[in-house]
Formats: C-alpha cells, structure tokens, sequence
C-alpha cells in the first residue's frame, strides 16, 4: 500500500525529495502533486490527500507547504484523518504512538530535509500504542456527534 505526499507550490521540493528518498528505501509513494513552483492552494491538495488515505488508497500520507499548518488543517477536516504538523521525530513518533496519526504534516520553510526525512522515519517507525490511547483516539472520530 502506497504512501501519498502532497503538497502546495512551497512545500513540493521537499515533497520530491521526501518521495525520491520513500522510493530509494522501498517504499511505494503515490505522488499527488503540486509539481512544480506556481501558486496552488493548499487546501486542494491536503484534500486530495485527505481523501486518498480515508479512501484506503493509501496507508498513510505526508503533507508540506511552507509552515505545515495550513495544509495540516484542511486534512484534518476530513474525519477519518489524524494529521499531526511536526518539527522533530519525537513529535512525529509520539504523533503516531499516541494519537495513531495517519498524517505527516510538515513546514518546509521550517525543517531542512535532513530533519525532515528524520521525522518521517520516525513517523513510519512508530506503531500506534493502542490501550489507553485507543478509547481517546475513538473519541477524536466521534466529537461532532458527542457534541449535539
């Protein structure tokens, strides 16, 4: 099952070097674009995102524009989506272990591609801890209805 990335016109050098790198130790990417430096909107392609891992087209994704945050929120808007914006592999590993996120959001403007690839590993190194987490992982895909 592949590994989507996306990203808006900020974020896609990082996001081909990222995808470059998943290739080169095996990994299946499925790239989602931007592709090139002309001005896209983020929201797009974190939905596109979004809808390919809620979809089950792919296992897990990775976003990046230039902070990470925008993209990170349009992601999040789509409920079967756990998108966690990191700077470090400890963010990214406890992002996972805890949270069971399925979403790697990162800012390109803010984390080189070293520490970048550092967060992904971690991130697709890290299984979801279940037990206590689980019961409030459940609550996050169940907070619209909580709330009526």
């Amino acid at each position: 099952m592949p590994i989507a990335l996306a990203a808006d016109h900020a974020g896609y050098v990082l996001k081909d070097e990222l995808a470059a790198w998943l290739r080169d130790s095996g990994h299946e990417v499925l790239d989602l674009g931007t592709n090139s430096a002309d001005s896209v909107d983020y929201p797009q392609f974190g939905a596109r995102l979004a809808h390919a891992v809620a979809s089950g087209e792919a296992q897990s994704g990775i976003v990046v524009c230039g902070s990470g945050i925008g993209i990170s929120i349009a992601v999040n808007r789509n409920p079967a989506c756990r998108c966690a914006r990191v700077d470090d592999p400890l963010s990214a590993a406890l992002a996972r272990e805890h949270n069971d996120a399925n979403v790697l959001a990162l800012g390109a403007r803010l984390v080189g591609p070293d520490m970048a690839k550092a967060c992904v590993a971690a991130f697709l190194g890290t299984e979801f801890a279940g037990g206590r987490h689980q019961r409030r992982v459940d609550q996050l895909s169940n907070l619209l209805q909580e709330s009526d």
